[in-house]
């Protein structure tokens, strides 16, 4: 079976994991963004490796986040308390992030940190980060410059964008530099370009130029619409176009070819339904990829 290393954020990218999942088994890795990580009530919150886990973990909540069955007394509490409760997390969600702050703080790296989760879960494949090190995105908009989930949940993803940042002096870790020279297919997920794969490019870019495998994006778009999230402002600030060339101008000279349902110019396209709403779809996408990705090699 051939190795497969995922590149994931938000929605869209885990749930592509979950589709690679039934194909692939241990034989997937998801390198998930830590781009939007922040401390907060005491707790480490990783939100795109957790939310990956949860999703390989057969484990989501119906809303697309957090814990199937999740309770939020410890919200509730601290409201009550006069806390400025701005970013929800369930009861289990905030034990998971403060386990993990502890960890970390006992000199664990965020990499074996992430892997407690996963083991907990008991999922079979692999979720890493691109970096041990604080990584955190800043965005400006308004003139105002803000912290990633300030800007996302406090603020309603209020844009014109008017820049990102990926801010950190980091270097990768050395599991996320070993899996892609392991890998025998890289694809890049329906995630975000600038929020959830730039931040992971930002660490790992060297090391996917030299890969041998050859790499696949997966569309965020879906019949030319962004189906969550501000996929369509980001790209806007980035200058690209809201359809297939657009994805492919933002990875110029990264990808070898493209999956989406509009062909793109400049690279091998396969042409297929690319939504993910359902196990079928999630399976049908995956093993389309794979095959695509296969004829590639």
């Amino acid at each position: 079976m051939a190795h497969v290393v995922l590149l994931a954020g938000g929605t869209g990218g885990a749930k592509l994991a979950r589709g690679l999942r039934d194909e692939l088994g241990p034989d997937l890795t998801v390198i998930a963004n830590t781009g939007d990580d922040l401390e907060i009530y005491g707790a480490h919150v990783s939100p795109d490796p957790d939310l990956v886990t949860f999703w390989l973990a057969d484990a989501i909540d119906e809303r697309g986040w957090g814990l199937a069955g999740d309770t939020f007394a410890a919200m509730d509490q601290l409201r009550a308390l006069g806390e400025d409760v701005w970013f929800n997390l369930g009861d289990r969600d905030l034990a998971i992030g403060l386990h993990r702050a502890g960890r970390l703080a006992a000199g664990a790296r965020l990499t074996q940190a992430i892997d407690d989760l996963r083991r907990a879960f008991g999922v079979p494949s692999r979720v890493l980060v691109a970096t041990d090190d604080p990584l955190r995105t800043w965005i400006t908009a308004g003139g105002r410059e803000r912290a990633f989930q300030e800007f996302m949940i406090r603020d309603r993803a209020e844009g014109p964008i008017e820049d990102v940042e990926y801010r950190g002096e980091v270097t990768p870790a050395p599991e996320a530099v070993q899996a892609l020279k392991d890998a025998d297919t890289i694809i890049i997920g329906p995630s975000n370009p600038v929020l959830s794969i730039d931040p992971i490019l930002s660490v790992l870019q060297h090391e996917l130029h030299a890969a041998k495998a050859p790499v696949v994006a997966v569309s965020p778009l879906v019949r030319g619409a962004v189906l969550k999230g501000p996929t369509a402002d980001c790209l806007r600030w980035a200058g690209r176009t809201l359809d297939s060339d657009g994805i492919v101008d933002h990875y110029e000279g990264l990808i070898d070819a493209l999956v989406a349902d509009q062909r793109a110019e400049h690279v091998p396209t396969l042409e297929t339904d690319v939504g993910l709403n359902d196990p079928e779809s999630r399976r049908r996408v995956a093993r389309e990829v794979l095959e695509f990705a296969a004829a590639l090699a």
